[in-house]
């Protein structure tokens, strides 16, 4: 199986993301990877493409590719190809919802399934770091009603377990992410974790550990104890690999 890379939040090519950035290319093991930048949760924006490409083959010497999935979207071979051809697949940050039916619309949910099979690194940010849970905590109802919204529980690929929370330290619009996603949690009575930004949590085989950029960013394992409390448990930061059990989820 391939890596998993899921990352709280931030901008790429900043200094807080670029130790997060050289990690996920070191995941991949080889001198000069191919590394493919998914920006489907953005609408396709070609300035997002234009900073990761600047980052990951400008900064970092990977060879780099697109996948633009909406409008007219490529042939199912071509989206296979270039899948297939990554060592890397990093998915970008935006509406999680809009990017998971349009994946499952082109089949690509079961191609990045096949990725992480042959063991690909899957990275990426915000809605790129939900994608690989069961579910994933999002504020994708605000680029549909950004005066009237709720967070909701989006469905991923199911290739990690549990809820999972990026922007756990931050907000949409105003709206705490850390309080709301107790209460989602609570109501669905099931484990998750939470993720600061600047902060990665990498799975790797029955392992994980969390890579922070930054010195006060975290990542947290979160379950509903017999009292109807949610434990919040910090994750501890560090090179060294975790049992996946110690999730908790």
């Amino acid at each position: 199986m391939g890596n998993i890379v899921a990352i709280g939040g931030g901008d790429l090519s900043t200094l807080a993301t670029e130790p997060i950035d050289r990690e996920i290319i070191a995941l991949a093991r080889i001198s000069r990877p191919n590394a493919l930048f998914v920006p489907t949760a953005s609408d396709d924006a070609t300035e997002y493409w234009d900073v990761f490409d600047a980052a990951y083959r400008g900064a970092y010497g990977c060879r780099t590719d697109v996948l633009s999935l909406l409008g007219t979207p490529p042939l199912a071979g071509d989206i296979a190809r270039k899948i297939r051809w990554a060592n890397i697949v990093y998915v970008g940050g935006g509406n999680t919802l809009k990017m998971m039916r349009r994946w499952r619309r082109l089949g690509v949910d079961s191609l990045l399934r096949e990725a992480h099979a042959a063991g690909k690194t899957l990275c990426g940010v915000s809605a790129g770091a939900i994608c690989w849970f069961e579910k994933g905590h999002s504020d994708s109802m605000s680029f549909y009603s950004p005066d009237d919204w709720n967070y909701v529980a989006v469905t991923g690929l199911g290739l990690l377990p549990g809820l999972a929370c990026p922007h756990y330290d931050s907000d949409t619009k105003g709206i705490p992410r850390r309080e709301d996603f107790h209460t989602m949690l609570k109501r669905r009575n099931g484990g998750g974790v939470a993720i600061d930004n600047d902060c990665a949590l990498v799975v790797a085989d029955d392992g994980f550990r969390v890579f922070a950029s930054t010195p006060n960013a975290g990542a947290y394992a979160l379950r509903i104890e017999r009292s109807g409390r949610v434990k919040e448990t910090a994750l501890p930061i560090g090179t060294d690999w975790q049992p996946i059990g110690a999730l908790g989820i």
